[in-house]
């Protein structure tokens, strides 16, 4: 699904907090803590804005869910194995998705001598055009 309005339209779902235990620390499997998700879906839609029907779109509360599973789910040492985690079942489970980003963070992460307001990663996946 390709065009004009597949560029511009989004769906986007920021500031989704969850508790999970990931990491390479013992303190942050043992302990846990928030990640932050924000994701973005890029798809056209027209076909739900013009016809009111939620099957024409992404039901964002699927989306949140699966999130959800995701970063409460088995503990991962990566950051960015929850972000791909997220985008791969985005685009599996939504064929209209033509792209989504994922952005994964951290707040009040702790250094050797010193704790950062937070990190974070954001990744971008496409649908493979196959």
């Amino acid at each position: 699904m390709t065009g004009e309005h597949t560029d511009g339209d989004r769906i986007l779902l920021e500031g989704m907090v969850f508790h999970g235990r990931h990491g390479t620390l013992p303190a942050e499997r043992d302990l846990g803590q928030p990640f932050v998700v924000d994701v973005e879906l890029r798809l056209d839609l027209r076909p739900a804005g013009l016809s009111d029907d939620l099957e024409k779109t992404v039901d964002y509360s699927e989306v949140h869910r699966r999130a959800r599973k995701i970063v409460e789910g088995e503990p991962v040492n990566l950051t960015e194995t929850v972000a791909e985690r997220i985008a791969t079942e985005v685009l599996e489970e939504h064929p209209p998705v033509q792209s989504v980003r994922v952005r994964v963070a951290k707040p009040h992460v702790r250094l050797e001598d010193t704790v950062l307001a937070g990190s974070a990663v954001e990744i971008v996946r496409h649908r493979d055009p196959a």
